[in-house]
C-alpha cells in the first residue's frame, strides 16, 4: 500500500474534463493533467523544447502538441512524437482514486 507521503494529491477528477488539459502548480512542480479516452495522465507543463506551456496545447488522443513550436509528446510515456524536440518529456505515474487526480512522487 502507498503511503500518504509518497503521493500528491493534484485535483478533483471533476475538474479535468474528458480531452482537456488542467494546469496545476503545488509543492514546487508545474504539471499539465490530462483527460484521455476515460484516463488521467500527468507530465511536466513545459516542453522539453523552449518555453512552451503543454497545458496551453492541443490535445489528440494521447499526443499532445506543444502551441509554441508545435512539437508533440505521447503522455502516456513522455516519447517524443514530433520535432522539433527531442528530448523525453518527464511523466508522472497516477495513482488510481475514487476522486482525485494522486501521482507518486517522483
Amino acid at each position: 500500500m502507498t503511503e500518504a507521503s509518497d503521493t500528491l494529491e493534484l485535483c478533483a477528477r471533476a475538474d479535468v474534463a474528458e480531452g482537456s488539459i488542467l494546469k496545476v502548480e503545488t509543492d514546487g512542480l508545474v504539471l499539465a493533467v490530462y483527460h484521455a479516452e476515460g484516463a488521467f495522465y500527468v507530465t511536466d507543463d513545459t516542453c522539453t523544447h523552449g518555453p512552451g506551456s503543454l497545458s496551453e496545447g492541443y490535445l489528440d488522443g494521447h499526443v499532445i502538441e506543444c502551441d509554441f513550436h508545435n512539437g508533440s509528446f505521447d503522455i502516456r510515456d513522455g516519447e517524443v512524437v514530433a520535432p522539433p524536440c527531442v528530448v523525453k518529456l518527464k511523466t508522472y505515474k497516477v495513482i488510481p482514486h475514487e476522486t482525485m487526480v494522486v501521482i507518486a512522487r517522483a
